[in-house]
């Protein structure tokens, strides 16, 4: 048996500091950010599906936020690996910007199968649901489409991933909004948030998984954060939630 290790979490604010000495002190494109967490997210789907994807019927829903853009770069490569993928949108293409936009188009050129969130609309059956509709920064209950969609997730048969929060979860407080995702599973980025050390968030979060994004170990050291090697076997964690403490076994 491996030694336990615990990792540390991050506020809210801190967070978006890693992500932003990533891009102006370091030079990490935001795509690549973005590159790394979709492909740890199609990587963990795949774990899921009992390691094989091809046909195979995956909904992902993605918001037009980084989360969403992340849940697109999962769908591009669950598509090369022979999935059936159906995303639907929050919103229309041309609400979408920046990064997630860019992934949106790459979807578009492969002639992927996309659809947009309407009212009366029902969510295709599924071996599995990807939800990348929020992340990990909602403050109030969830509104609009991204309502909608949790509402019709909650209905789906199918065992949800979620990525870095389940849908309807405020990861600064712990707080859980109604409507939220009930997810089998959550693949988080870069370090836990804080609040996914409550017992009911982690509850909401299932099975937690953390995910290598590139950020460098020179930044945590920085920032005053002791950050443990982590990702030395594999860029995919498991976490467990305990005693107010997120741990994992190496």
């Amino acid at each position: 048996m491996g030694a336990r290790i615990a990792v540390p979490t991050v506020s809210i604010e801190q967070m978006k500091a890693i992500e932003r000495l990533m891009t102006k002190t370091y030079g990490i494109d935001p795509l690549l950010v973005m590159e790394n967490a979709g492909r740890s997210l199609a990587t963990l789907a795949q774990r899921l599906l009992d390691g094989d994807v091809a046909d195979r019927s995956i909904v992902v829903l993605a918001g037009r936020g980084p989360n969403g853009g992340g849940g697109l770069v999962a769908a591009r490569h669950l598509t090369n690996w022979g999935a059936w993928v159906q995303i639907v949108c929050c919103h229309p293409p041309d609400r979408y910007q920046g990064a997630t936009a860019r992934q949106l188009r790459i979807l578009q050129a492969m002639g992927a199968s996309l659809a947009w969130a309407e009212e009366g609309w029902e969510l295709p059956p599924a071996d599995l649901l990807i939800d990348a509709l929020i992340g990990y920064g909602l403050r109030s209950a969830p509104r609009g489409p991204s309502r909608d969609l949790i509402r019709l997730a909650n209905s789906s048969a199918a065992p949800i991933l979620s990525l870095d929060a389940p849908g309807g979860i405020d990861t600064a407080s712990g707080k859980i909004f109604e409507p939220h995702l009930q997810a089998a599973a959550t693949l988080t980025l870069a370090l836990p948030k804080d609040g996914l050390r409550h017992p009911e968030v982690a509850r909401a979060c299932g099975a937690l998984y953390l995910a290598d994004v590139g950020a460098p170990a020179a930044l945590y050291r920085q920032m005053g954060i002791d950050v443990p090697l982590l990702f030395r076997r594999s860029p995919l964690v498991t976490l467990t939630v305990e005693d107010d403490q997120i741990w994992t076994e190496q």
